[in-house]
């Protein structure tokens, strides 16, 4: 029986150290993400000027679900976020595969790849800026030497949103090449040396090895891509401020020009909730699912 009280009074103190640890950062947590959202959950049932709130109930996501701009944001971010994340997943698994190998120079090109990932966002639009400016900018100079006229990729509907996944993609997939790199240098060497005696092919050793053995890598990254496509939202606000006529407009920067722009701080605090109802679905969706999916 004094064992027994020993064990717990010890398990007690334990459990109670671990929490005197965790609690500094639960009231950080609390202060600026829970309280937050809670704040923006009950502000979505008011409507009318910030110093005018009147209790509205449902009717401010009636009018925020019937409006044509936020389906076509919605709709927007879809396009970006299919746009961004198998490409720059890709790419960067590619990247990785290729610079793990031991090669002259491969320290250098790993710097070279994740260079743009340590640039602001708002700096990256600034050189994205320059290189889309019509007549002067550096990508219609280059295809004058092939006889094309000025494009102006910004302000066309039809190009904004390819030209602002292919700077998004040079800008996060370096970022996510480090993640696979790390994920390759831990893979067991005796599996590739086995199945280079059985015989097998690259492509082969890349389809039954790699591939199967990163796929918890490639879990984790394609949340982290699939949030930062919701996130990234910086370059508008220097390249197009959403337009034209909303056809680069993303959700994040809609509920910046509901809230700071049009003072509507019930529609931006309905959209905020939105939001956090797609992000806790996707994620919930991939480790609830595709996570027992994956054999670690």
């Amino acid at each position: 029986m004094t064992t027994k009280r020993r064990k717990f009074s010890s398990r007690t103190r334990h459990n109670l150290f671990a929490y005197g640890l965790l609690f500094p950062s639960f009231i950080f947590l609390t202060m600026f993400t829970f309280y937050p959202t809670l704040k923006s959950i009950q502000l979505s049932f008011y409507s009318g000027p910030m110093t005018r709130l009147q209790f509205s109930g449902l009717d401010q996501y009636k009018e925020v679900l019937a409006d044509e701009i936020f389906r076509k944001v919605i709709l927007n971010n879809i396009i970006f976020m299919i746009g961004t994340v198998p490409t720059s997943l890709f790419l960067a698994m590619y990247l990785a595969i290729w610079l793990n190998k031991k090669m002259a120079g491969s320290s250098l090109l790993r710097t070279s790849f994740f260079y743009p990932t340590i640039i602001p966002l708002i700096a990256v639009a600034n050189i994205w800026l320059f290189i889309y400016t019509p007549q002067y900018g550096l990508l219609d100079n280059f295809l004058h030497l092939f006889g094309a006229g000025d494009t102006n990729w910004l302000g066309n509907p039809n190009t904004v949103m390819i030209v602002m996944i292919v700077m998004i993609i040079w800008k996060d997939a370096g970022f996510y090449m480090i993640f696979y790199l790390a994920g390759l240098q831990n893979l067991p060497r005796d599996v590739y040396e086995a199945a280079e005696i059985e015989g097998a092919k690259p492509l082969q050793m890349f389809r039954h090895i790699t591939f199967p053995l990163l796929m918890p890598t490639t879990l984790f990254v394609m949340i982290v891509a699939i949030t930062n496509s919701f996130k990234n939202v910086d370059h508008l606000y220097i390249m197009t401020k959403g337009g034209p006529d909303n056809a680069s407009n993303l959700l994040l920067y809609h509920i910046y020009e509901a809230a700071f722009t049009n003072w509507d701080l019930g529609k931006a605090a309905v959209l905020t909730v939105i939001l956090i109802v797609i992000m806790l679905g996707i994620t919930a969706f991939n480790y609830l699912y595709l996570d027992r999916k994956i054999h670690y």
